[in-house]
């Protein structure tokens, strides 16, 4: 009798030992259910604050809690076995020092069973992120387009057009890299920036909206469904559109309810069928 063995968790690791190797593929992931499906196909999987933009209909994430951030983490750990789960400190739990930081990020590690803490900001964050990872809290960066400051940076747009600008980005990501995480999102990038920034940096990079030679992609699981209700980004591509199967299925059901067309007798219990009693 073959004894199935279960595929090792991803770590921490095995992330950093992808640089220049196969790209990594990494999704969002906000309930256990979703988490079942993607698992197998994934090296990482992000509890992502745009959980409040996905699930809880917020124009940003800057409403989104720690206590949140939390109860999906938990749900995506149960339901995945083999990627390396990463949670995102949500807006102002982090920012204010690397103490609080360090409290916060501890509290979702201890709670969630995750693997490591995302977190946006370059050289101005790097004192905490050095702070984190000395402690032992795997840190993943994030440079480039920082949904939690689109406000300071004047709404969602592509960055690195101009030479300061690009200039700086390079600068966030290394400040990232030096400060020891283990990984870095290079968002809304212009492609020949994140291009550069992968060569530069010794961690892997993971692209959005970014660059194809990027260490790997991550996208809203959500947005690559289909199942966005509003505004699509550039670049995202739609792997299906669920959005539409769904609204089918439900206008489908409506009909059939209102039509008493359903339940039929084989959803229902008690009564007989082919002469024996359903129920």
């Amino acid at each position: 009798m073959s004894v199935q063995v279960q595929p090792k968790r991803k770590t921490i690791n095995d992330i950093k030992a992808q640089k220049g190797r196969a790209p990594l593929v990494c999704l969002t992931a906000y309930t256990t259910p979703m988490a079942q499906l993607l698992d197998p196909h994934c090296d990482l999987l992000l509890v992502g604050d745009s959980l409040g933009m996905v699930l809880y209909g917020m124009k940003s994430t800057l409403s989104v809690t720690l206590d949140m951030m939390i109860a999906h983490a938990k749900a995506v750990r149960r339901g995945a076995s083999q990627s390396c789960i990463i949670v995102d400190l949500p807006f102002g739990t982090y920012q204010k020092s690397p103490e609080q930081a360090f409290e916060n990020a501890a509290r979702v590690m201890a709670e969630t069973d995750c693997d490591g803490v995302k977190l946006e900001g370059g050289a101005e964050m790097a004192e905490t992120i050095a702070f984190l990872c000395q402690r032992g809290i795997p840190v993943f960066g994030h440079v480039g387009l920082m949904p939690q400051s689109v406000n300071a940076a004047g709404g969602f747009r592509s960055h690195g057009r101009d030479e300061v600008e690009a200039q700086k980005i390079k600068s966030d990501a290394l400040a990232v890299a030096k400060s020891g995480a283990f990984a870095c999102v290079v968002e809304g990038t212009v492609e020949g920036v994140a291009r550069e920034i992968t060569k530069l940096i010794p961690i892997p990079t993971i692209g959005i909206g970014a660059s194809v030679t990027c260490d790997g992609q991550i996208l809203v699981t959500d947005d690559l469904l289909g199942l966005s209700n509003d505004f699509t980004p550039k670049f995202v591509k739609q792997y299906a559109a669920l959005g539409n199967e769904i609204t089918d299925a439900v206008t489908r059901y409506a009909e059939d309810v209102r039509e008493r067309k359903f339940p039929e007798p084989e959803h229902c219990f008690g009564l007989k069928l082919g002469g024996q009693n359903n129920g």
